[in-house]
């Protein structure tokens, strides 16, 4: 049995292409799986579990639809959908995981997050990120019209493609520094990780024993999957179908 994790899908009713392409991996391999973890940014936006459009409705009913077969669906909030909460899990049959956690996978203890915390270097974004994640400023937002939240959404999004391009490319990624302390004070030798956009497994030192750090994919010009064995794991590039 096989463990599949994907990160950064960013659906979207603008990309139909990229929506398809995860309903048939919903629809395919990811029945024969043992279980399926989404590492956040699963939907480009999600401005409340009470929006009932697409392509939120179909992921939803999929997902709870595979689970429902006896595949295990785990869901970790992204930097685009950090407002899920208990009504989303229960639409998609999903257990919510915390950013981050160690979950044992096969038997080796792996430390899964996003990986929007490891970009330290960001600190316009990591100011941004305090913000929206403190419960009075998601009680406020969520207390807002659909209309409204969908609005803020759209500008945010905006703000931060603008953003992007105006910062440096190291900045964007990952600070080395906090890769090794988040590793060591969790006590783990394997990081699972999305975020960055750049899917690669990268060997490393942490408490000066070897350790791994994989860093999954986008799904905008194809997707990507780790698949993860009793034996072994390996990233995947999957079609997306224009």
């Amino acid at each position: 049995m096989s463990l599949l994790l994907v990160s950064d899908l960013h659906l979207d009713a603008a990309r139909p292409a990229t929506t398809r392409a995860f309903l048939d991996l919903l629809q395919g391999r990811a029945r024969r799986a043992e279980a399926l973890y989404i590492l956040g940014d699963l939907f480009e936006a999600w401005v409340g579990d009470d929006d009932p459009g697409e392509p939120g409705a179909s992921v939803c009913a999929a997902l709870k639809a595979l689970a429902a077969d006896g595949v295990p669906v785990f869901l970790m909030r992204g930097n685009r959908d950090f407002l899920y909460g208990q009504r989303m899990a229960e639409r998609c049959g999903a257990t919510l995981l915390p950013d981050p956690c160690v979950v044992s996978l096969h038997g080796v203890p792996t430390l899964l997050m996003h990986g929007d915390l490891l970009c330290t270097d960001d600190a316009a974004y990591q100011a941004f990120r305090l913000q929206v994640r403190d419960p009075a400023w998601q009680q406020d937002f969520l207390a807002r019209p659909l209309a409204a939240r969908q609005a803020f959404a759209a500008q945010a999004r905006a703000a931060s493609r603008e953003h992007q391009q105006g910062a440096a490319e190291s900045i964007m990624d990952v600070t080395p520094a906090a890769v090794t302390e988040t590793m060591s004070r969790f006590g783990v030798s394997r990081l699972i990780h999305g975020h960055t956009h750049r899917p690669a497994m990268h060997s490393l030192l942490v408490d000066e024993r070897p350790a791994l750090r994989v860093v999954l994919g986008d799904w905008y010009d194809q997707g990507s999957m780790l698949w993860l064995g009793p034996d072994g794991l390996r990233l995947e590039t999957l079609p997306v179908a224009g």
